[in-house]
């Protein structure tokens, strides 16, 4: 399809008049008859009638630190606390919040205790015997778990919350950019560094849709009251708090209960563990049992008030994709079907089926939102410009730099399922490279309950270093090590390598060894083998290769601790052929 010549001006007239249909229809929902000054208004009632001050703890982590950021951005005071330092605190800093590392009765007093703030907002991963905790509850301060505070947060808003197991932060994303590309002034919350949100983890207009990536980890999920649930999966996940998958099922079938009447449904078709929730809904859903999967759905029924609208890669899903393949982009290309038709051919920046799928959602979104279920033809070949320049999100198939021609990559995948993913979508992209895998496992229950599912995983590389796990929140009471794992791999060679440090040296060396060798090298993992913890990758980029026996340099970015400047160092003089120190920066 031809990219029409006034696109833009099409695109924002189309949002302008659906949006305003949009709204008409969904009148009987009480919170879309509510103007944006009535949104400001309850925003600031739950502190007073005041624009007040927020402390939270555990700011440092990506969920805690986007909230963080939007309450600065409405106007509030922002104070908080972590144990350590993370890149997330980094933009917190700058636009103004007062961050304290380590926990003490001090962070949330002033003028000697007799300043307070007005509200106290905690991370699931914080304990309760907290030290601030404790004394916000003792002097009466309202304390707030993450899920109920974003409940409180988004009940005045037309909420669009992208749950899943996997792929929640690139589908919430994608959604954001689309919306807001198509001329939407929304908010939106995701928990990852997106560079087209500039460069932050959020999105602050004055718009009534609000983007929100939900998550399932301790039921955040369930304080919530979206108008468009969207479930890209569900899988057993989160093992510390779920025994098994049944036990996930379960609370994603209460996150469903909690979907606004007359609201909307999108659900991931190809997905068994999803498709399972509407086991309860058999009206609205046709199961074909010799397949084993779902036909096509209606969306005109309806099912506890709200309307389901599937989509996959299976044509028995509403919205489904055909002739997938890369394109040289380094993405995915595929033929967009509805209902059986094709309608427009796609393209992404990203690679992989799981951003295929991810789009899916995004479009089957859209069409819900904007044209209200009916099929439009124009709102499509609007969505599809703007996927085509959604270029990803930060630790999701990251491009961190390239050294003697081996690029290195950075990915969060820590799940069997994503991590499967990821090496799928590199060896799409890369089929001839050899691909050269650190994977940290992050925490002991993960590694202990899905080992199995982790043997199997790494199929599509050609050599895999496990470090040691990254413990988390967790002590070590299964008795498992990275060890376990790296024994454990079905297929390409594994070997373990408990320290990152040591890691490094490996791969420095190896890449020495082969500087012809055509290698991709992906760090995968949740904890601190990144590109902010794992500082190596991050100065890869502005090594200056010499000839062997020449001066080495390198222009170090500032605010790095020298000893990771000395590993980069360490790696230009291995890539030099000597293991002589040159002096010099």
């Amino acid at each position: 399809m031809v990219r029409p010549r006034n696109a833009t001006f099409s695109c924002r007239t189309l949002q302008i008049q659906t949006l305003a249909s949009n709204l008409e229809e969904s009148s009987r929902v009480s919170f879309s008859t509510r103007s944006r000054a009535d949104i400001k208004n309850e925003e600031s009632f739950v502190l007073g009638n005041r624009k007040g001050w927020i402390h939270f703890v555990g700011i440092g982590g990506s969920g805690l630190s986007a909230l963080a950021m939007l309450a600065l951005k409405q106007g509030f005071e922002v104070s908080g606390s972590d144990i350590v330092w993370s890149s997330f605190l980094d933009g917190l800093k700058e636009t103004g919040a007062q961050l304290h590392l380590g926990h003490s009765e001090s962070n949330i007093q002033r003028n000697n205790g007799s300043s307070l703030p007005d509200a106290i907002v905690v991370s699931s991963a914080i304990p309760q015997d907290n030290l601030e905790i404790l004394h916000a509850k003792s002097v009466g301060i309202p304390v707030y778990k993450r899920g109920n505070w974003l409940g409180k947060l988004t009940e005045h808003y037309n909420l669009i919350a992208v749950s899943g197991t996997h792929g929640k932060s690139t589908t919430a994303s994608m959604l954001a950019y689309v919306l807001k590309s198509m001329g939407d002034d929304l908010t939106a919350v995701v928990g990852a560094q997106v560079p087209q949100f500039g460069g932050g983890n959020i999105m602050s207009g004055s718009g009534r849709n609000f983007v929100l990536e939900a998550d399932e980890y301790d039921c955040c999920f369930l304080g919530l009251l979206p108008y468009i649930a969207v479930v890209t999966n569900v899988d057993w996940e989160h093992v510390d708090i779920f025994p098994d998958e049944e036990a996930v099922k379960a609370i994603f079938r209460r996150f469903l209960k909690q979907i606004r009447v007359g609201g909307h449904l999108i659900l991931c078709g190809d997905s068994a563990g999803a498709c399972s929730l509407l086991d309860d809904t058999e009206e609205s859903t046709v199961a074909d049992h010799s397949s084993g999967k779902l036909s096509t759905l209606n969306s005109d029924k309806c099912s506890d008030g709200y309307r389901i609208t599937t989509f996959g890669i299976s044509r028995t899903n509403e919205w489904h994709a055909l002739s997938i393949r890369p394109n040289s982009q380094g993405g995915s290309d595929f033929v967009l079907c509805h209902r059986g038709y094709p309608v427009a051919n796609i393209t992404l920046q990203i690679p992989g089926v799981h951003n295929v799928l991810n789009s899916l959602a995004v479009i089957a979104t859209v069409m819900a939102l904007v044209s209200d279920g009916r099929q439009s033809y124009e709102s499509i070949n609007c969505v599809k410009i703007h996927l085509n320049n959604f270029v990803g999100v930060s630790r999701r198939f990251e491009l961190i730099g390239t050294v003697c021609g081996c690029l290195i990559y950075d990915d969060y995948a820590h799940h069997p399922t994503e991590v499967r993913a990821v090496l799928q979508a590199a060896r799409q992209r890369f089929p001839l490279k050899a691909l050269l895998v650190v994977f940290q496992p992050h925490t002991y229950s993960r590694l202990a309950a899905l080992k199995s599912d982790f043997a199997t995983a790494f199929s599509d590389a050609d050599q895999v270093l496990v470090t040691e796990i990254y413990a988390a929140r967790e002590t070590n009471v299964w008795n498992v090590s990275g060890k376990d794992l790296a024994t454990s791999i079905i297929g390409p060679p594994s070997e373990y390598i408990p320290s990152l440090g040591d890691v490094v040296d490996k791969l420095a060396h190896q890449i020495s060894l082969e500087p012809d060798r055509e290698t991709v090298v992906f760090t995968l993992g949740a904890g601190n083998c990144n590109a902010d913890s794992f500082p190596i990758w991050v100065f890869i980029d502005q090594v200056i290769l010499l000839p062997w026996g020449q001066s080495c340099s390198m222009n170090c970015r500032e605010g790095y601790k020298s000893e990771s400047q000395s590993w980069s160092l360490k790696l230009c003089c291995y890539l030099c052929f000597t293991d002589e120190w040159h002096g010099g920066d």
